[in-house]
């Protein structure tokens, strides 16, 4: 039996997976905030596990004021430091390191997989950047370093889909802008079978889009979730309506990037969700 460390565990991933990993007769140990900051206790869990699993982040869908952008650093780059020195320092080093990024460190003008570089020079784009270089670090530790891109996720009880739903429901929900920008997510259950593949096999490294085969844009997205709620998807929402709620972070709501999953397909993972009518239909739609 493997045992594994999570940070983030308590959040909307972290929840499902912990369950996953825990019905597949894992043990899971939680790394709590306060064990960061601990340097005797952190070194002690990772002492003991053979996988350790970061997902620790702040909302990244929130007001970016210069505070919070600094939060969202710290939150990222500061857990993933804490994590290597621990692992630097514990006499028993994990096998497998899973650190966390996400689509936003490519550009938005065309399809992308693993082998670009061509990576986004803005705010999202160098925070997953120094977030990716940190979490290498563990290879330097002879430590299988996999750093997981995600793209948006969607689940039940939680996540991006919660916050659609409402206005979809009453028939207020509608495209962002002209909703041509496009729209890379992938359906919770795949995320977290995607974790026990890794794990299971060793064969992979680097990093690996999150992503479901067949991305989409913000108006594929409105429409399959209309037709599976039976409303109308008449009532587009301005841009500068979100940039006014979110300033910066409204980026992450009206800009898009078009990412497909190579390194997972290539080695041999099935996808259970490929499009976004399967995903949604499953999610959301009539039993």
């Amino acid at each position: 039996m493997k045992k594994i460390a999570i940070t983030g565990a308590s959040g909307f991933v972290g929840t499902y997976l912990t369950k996953m990993l825990q019905n597949n007769g894992y043990q899971v140990a939680t790394i709590r905030r306060t064990d960061l900051n601990n340097d005797e206790k952190l070194i002690s869990i990772v002492d003991s596990c053979e996988v350790v699993i970061n997902l620790a982040g702040a909302n990244i869908i929130a007001r970016w004021t210069q505070e919070y952008k600094k939060i969202l650093y710290s939150s990222r780059i500061d857990t993933t430091k804490a994590i290597l020195k621990a692992m630097n320092n514990c006499e028993n080093k994990p096998k497998l390191f899973i650190s966390t990024s996400a689509v936003g460190i490519y550009k938005n003008d065309i399809q992308y997989d693993e082998t670009t570089n061509s990576l986004a020079d803005d705010f999202l784009g160098n925070l997953c950047k120094d977030w990716e270089k940190e979490a290498l670090k563990a290879q330097e530790l002879d430590v299988r370093t996999i750093i997981f891109r995600f793209g948006i996720v969607l689940g039940k009880d939680g996540g991006a889909l919660s916050q659609m739903l409402t206005p979809f429901k009453f028939g207020l929900g509608g495209t962002i802008g002209d909703g041509s920008q496009s729209f890379s997510y992938i359906h919770i259950e795949d995320l977290v079978n995607a974790y026990k593949y890794v794990i299971e096999n060793d064969s992979i490294n680097g990093q690996c889009n999150m992503t479901a085969p067949k991305p989409t844009t913000n108006k594929g997205l409105t429409k399959a979730l209309g037709d599976s709620l039976h409303r109308p998807t008449i009532l587009p929402i301005p841009e500068f309506i979100l940039k006014l709620i979110f300033s910066e972070g409204a980026k992450v709501l009206t800009d898009g990037q078009s990412v497909i999953p190579k390194k997972l397909e290539d080695s041999g993972f099935e996808f259970k969700y490929k499009t976004i009518e399967d995903t949604i239909k499953n999610l959301v739609g009539e039993k």
